[in-house]
């Protein structure tokens, strides 16, 4: 039978204008996007819809899983939990981030991952979670043992997105080890001598293992048609580097010379929307607002804040001159889709799913109303 919702008196954000009117929604679809006032309908009563939030890059379900060090929360809790607050940030397409290789006396235990995994494959399945979950497995490269945890991941579908990480010091994200002794010594409260060895230790298994794990990992996503992502990018050097191995997405560039060169190479830059939302980069990087302003970022992440990512987005929209409103929510909605390949969502259009998000706009942080996935309430 088929199932029609009309919402109306709404701001309509478009991939490229504003429309005043209404969208009716059919069988998990969009049908009609029309201007003007309806006779009927749900009443927005003025608000924005906007596309359902896609997002790329989250470690929000291992904050919740393994709260505290040493802490494991139960999985499909952990799991209900993260969902519940991805939903209702608006956000109804998201790539779990699922940690691959060890470099820290705190990481997870063998297999952990997959049975996180396993757990949020289950809990979809069976209806439980209310956005649509995917994989992106973080693959730290440097880590002697990625590979052992990347190969329990081989063949699952849900695996869209894989990203080629090294966080060794002295480059990329820590290019230097002020901002590494920031990390890893004085947050955990090491000792000098105790920091150094670490040091060392990161440096060799860094010279060690990257190259052979990127390579191997790298082909592996070619020859299934997994989008790669590289990640903290400081050089061109790098960007080549990620270039030659076939990446999409370049998440969170360190340099404005790796940015520029990385949307040039036509991958999408990718930064934190909480580096919108404060103002700059927690670890004194460039700043997302920088690229945006030079029409260097295409797509924002929230990394750790959900609620960042539709925050960053009306925040973008209002403080930047270069970057209209349906400019900003495509880097949270329509740009991410395309870049890993979702050409189905992304895009309030006739045809593309009724995944759409009411905002209230009016204050200073705007405010989630209600949320929809496939024409269906879910927040």
């Amino acid at each position: 039978m088929t199932h029609e919702t009309v919402l109306k008196n709404a701001r309509i954000v478009l991939p490229d204008a504003l429309l005043e009117g209404s969208v009716v929604l059919r069988d998990g679809l969009v049908a009609d996007v029309q201007p003007g006032a309806a006779a009927q309908g749900e009443d927005m009563e003025g608000d924005y819809l906007v596309p359902g939030l896609v997002e790329l890059h989250t470690d929000h379900l291992e904050g919740h899983y393994a709260p505290r060090p040493g802490v494991r929360w139960n999985a499909l809790a952990s799991i209900q939990a993260h969902d519940a607050q991805i939903a209702t940030s608006g956000i109804t397409t998201v790539f779990d981030c699922l940690r691959m290789g060890t470099t820290e006396s705190d990481g997870f235990a063998p297999g952990e991952m997959r049975v996180l995994a396993d757990t949020l494959a289950g809990a979809q399945d069976r209806g439980r979670l209310r956005a649509d979950h995917f994989i992106h497995l973080r693959c730290e490269v440097s880590a002697p043992d990625v590979m052992r945890d990347f190969d329990a991941f081989r063949g699952d579908a849900r695996v869209r997105l894989v990203s080629l990480m090294d966080h060794a010091p002295g480059q990329r994200q820590f290019q230097t080890l002020e901002q590494y002794e920031l990390y890893y010594k004085t947050k955990r409260g090491l000792t000098e001598d105790a920091f150094a060895r670490f040091v060392a230790e990161r440096q060799a298994q860094s010279q060690r293992y990257s190259t052979p794990h990127r390579r191997a990992i790298a082909e592996h996503c070619r020859g299934h048609g997994i989008a790669l992502a590289s990640h903290d990018d400081a050089t061109l050097d790098h960007v080549e580097e990620a270039r030659g191995d076939g990446v999409r997405l370049a998440e969170f560039p360190t340099s404005h010379d790796a940015a520029r060169a990385s949307h040039g190479a036509g991958m999408s830059v990718l930064m934190g929307a909480p580096n919108i939302v404060r103002g700059g980069s927690h670890s004194g990087n460039i700043a997302a607002r920088d690229l945006a302003e030079d029409g260097l970022l295409d797509v924002l992440s929230s990394d750790y804040v959900p609620f960042s990512l539709l925050h960053a987005a009306f925040r973008l929209a209002e403080d930047v001159a270069a970057v209209t409103l349906p400019a900003a929510i495509a880097m949270v909605t329509r740009n991410p889709a395309r870049t890993i390949g979702l050409e189905d969502r992304g895009a309030i259009a006739a045809g593309q799913r009724a995944d759409l998000v009411r905002v209230h706009a009016g204050d200073e942080v705007p405010l989630v109303r209600a949320v929809w996935r496939q024409g269906r309430r879910i927040a």
